[in-house]
């Protein structure tokens, strides 16, 4: 596979985490967001491109979402990133604890 096509699915899955998500904010859509981050980190996805792949599928919700929602719609969408991110910081930690 590709690079792009590897992107490509990482996009489709956060999308439909993403999607799941807002509606309740249910936990189980959280820990599918985080599965999303871990999924990332053993395919040696970049950070830089999960927060393109963030930004690319907030673009697409905020540009269908009225004026009056997308202050809530942003503060979901920075909770669920934090969520995907966590495998990061964890990894990050780890390696600076074996340092």
């Amino acid at each position: 596979m590709t690079p792009g096509a590897d992107l490509a699915g990482l996009t489709q899955d956060y999308r439909i985490a993403f999607l799941r998500y807002l509606p309740r904010h249910d936990e189980g859509a959280l820990t599918a967001g985080y599965a999303i981050g871990r999924e990332a980190i053993a395919g040696s996805v970049s950070l830089l491109d999960l927060v393109l792949v963030h930004h690319r599928v907030l673009r697409e919700v905020l540009e269908q979402t009225s004026a009056g929602e997308r202050s809530e719609l942003v503060d979901a969408a920075g909770t669920f990133f934090c969520e995907v991110v966590a495998a990061y910081e964890m990894a990050q930690r780890a390696h600076l604890d074996r340092d």
